[in-house]
């Protein structure tokens, strides 16, 4: 079936709104979803402007949200008019997946990033060219198909336009926080940069019941908004040294956590520099820089230690009810971090969120979409 999807069509392009792309046929355990609406992540800039090894041209997106049309014959979880945030594929069949550890599938790289399906066959094609996809998702279109561990349930009464960045923002934040950290009521976190990703796990932090939940950013309105979040104490690091603020507020000693979303050489290593003896970072940004580790003073002799996490080791069919379940009373108030822009706004959309002026678009594909419906 034809479809209208927003497609790169080569590295560094804009996004081009096409009507004439061609959908795949739906598999046994399939679901076709007609998109409501999707956010936009940094991480589809990253694959627009080459940052990673990706085929051109292509449909991104992976932050969507939207309605089942049909189901395949395989199917069991879901029927037509379940309403569904979309997230990563995992294959549920490999060591890592069986351990309940979806984020480390050992085929995550094949099934979310190569571009294909996990069978290997195109997800989108234009004129019967191969059109490369994102996360077997692909969020940036009128409908797509994916497979039924894409989709999470999500209460029809709830707004679908908010929910997309559930599936990865968000998740990835509060997941970086609540799965692998794992803080204790009375510990001490510190979260460098507040886009959507550390808002998310400074909340988490906030959840956990840490008594110091410490915001870093150099953007003042972002610093606000992360107080009205939650945080006990701002830092713009533009015009304070964290590392020192940091030990201020923290009697001398550091926080026993802290989460980098930055990816910013100088930012991770304040991330390490301001952790309390045997505290643990988490450096969660997708980016090409590098740090420098004193591996005797940072690391061995104040035991410290830095963790990579992706997707916040998360299990989207839990993860994602949880945090509804915290929205809904009033803890997780991610929705204040969004803006809604239609969806052949994509461009300007993409830019606000690369210059910082939105913390997290989210584009409404469907127009007519009345929430509660």
């Amino acid at each position: 079936m034809k479809i209208t999807a927003a497609v790169v069509d080569h590295q560094g392009a804009d996004f081009k709104i096409r009507d004439d792309v061609e959908l795949c046929p739906m598999g046994p355990d399939d679901l076709q979803i007609h998109m409501v609406a999707t956010g936009i992540c940094h991480s589809d800039e990253a694959l627009r402007v080459g940052d990673a090894t990706i085929d051109y041209p292509i449909v991104l997106g992976h932050e969507g949200s939207g309605i089942v049309e049909k189901v395949g014959p395989e199917v069991t979880q879901f029927k037509p008019g379940d309403h569904v945030v979309l997230s990563f594929y995992a294959c549920g069949q490999c060591a890592n997946c069986l351990r309940g550890i979806p984020t480390q599938c050992l085929n995550y790289a094949h099934n979310n990033l190569s571009g294909v399906r996990p069978d290997g066959s195109s997800h989108f094609t234009i004129d019967g060219k191969h059109v490369a996809d994102m996360f077997d998702q692909s969020s940036f279109t009128t409908t797509t198909v994916v497979r039924e561990r894409n989709a999470v349930k999500v209460p029809k009464e709830l707004d679908l336009r908010a929910l997309g960045p559930l599936g990865c923002g968000y998740v990835t934040g509060s997941g970086t926080v609540l799965n692998t950290l794992q803080p204790h009521p009375g510990d001490t976190i510190a979260v460098f940069g507040t886009g959507a990703v550390g808002l998310a796990a400074m909340m988490a932090g906030r959840i956990s019941g840490c008594t110091k939940v410490i915001a870093v950013d150099i953007v003042d309105s972002r610093l606000a908004l992360a107080k009205e979040l939650g945080a006990t104490d701002t830092i713009n690091s533009k015009e304070t040294d964290p590392v020192k603020a940091i030990r201020d507020l923290t009697g001398g000693y550091g926080v026993d956590w802290a989460v980098d979303t930055t990816g910013v050489t100088a930012v991770m290593e304040s991330s390490i520099q301001a952790l309390a003896q045997g505290g643990t970072t988490a450096t969660i940004a997708v980016t090409a820089h590098h740090i420098d580790v004193d591996t005797w003073n940072d690391l061995c002799t104040s035991d410290r230690k830095i963790v990579g996490v992706n997707m916040g080791d998360s299990i989207p069919q839990i993860d994602v009810p949880r945090l509804i379940k915290f929205y809904q009373m009033g803890m997780f108030d991610f929705d204040k971090t969004e803006k809604f822009y239609p969806f052949d706004q994509i461009n300007e959309a993409n830019a606000d969120s690369r210059s910082g002026k939105t913390i997290k678009p989210v584009l409404v594909i469907d127009p007519d979409y009345v929430p509660g419906k």
